[in-house]
């Protein structure tokens, strides 16, 4: 099940990085997750929001450039080979990770992993193939608040 991720361009420069947090804040949009990747230049600041719609508006309203992407998050087994397991039915089908990132609650005893895929309906079909379970956009949410 596909869950909706903004993607939102910054500088990289001191500063950049609270403006957008803080127009989120004032729009009371809460972040479920995030991950910030650099390079020299500019930043990308991807986010899950339970909304995001909301969250895409207020930003662009401000001049961000604002990216929505389909992503998976993954019911990952919290031991070791968790993981490794994960990456190697990803493997077997020839899927390629573009990126990855945790959130910080777990549900019940597996972590979450975001995993970005150029195809995610076809990853979502091999994982649940190997009876992997990715987490629908209303169940994250729910681990969000519960």
């Amino acid at each position: 099940m596909k869950v909706k991720q903004l993607s939102v361009f910054l500088e990289n420069k001191p500063g950049t990085l609270s403006r957008p947090v803080q127009i989120l804040a004032q729009g009371r949009v809460n972040i479920l997750t995030l991950c910030l990747a650099d390079t020299s230049n500019f930043g990308i600041l991807r986010l899950i929001l339970r909304d995001w719609e909301t969250a895409k508006s207020l930003l662009e309203a401000q001049g961000f450039i604002v990216k929505e992407t389909d992503i998976l998050v993954v019911e990952v087994p919290n031991k070791p080979g968790g993981l490794a397991d994960i990456l190697e039915v990803i493997t077997q089908a020839g899927l390629n990770v573009e990126y990855m990132y945790g959130f910080t609650v777990k549900n019940e005893n597996r972590a979450l992993l975001a995993f970005r895929f150029a195809d995610p309906d076809a990853a979502g079909v091999a994982l649940a193939k190997a009876g992997i379970n990715t987490v629908k956009a209303s169940q994250l949410f729910q681990a969000m608040v519960g």
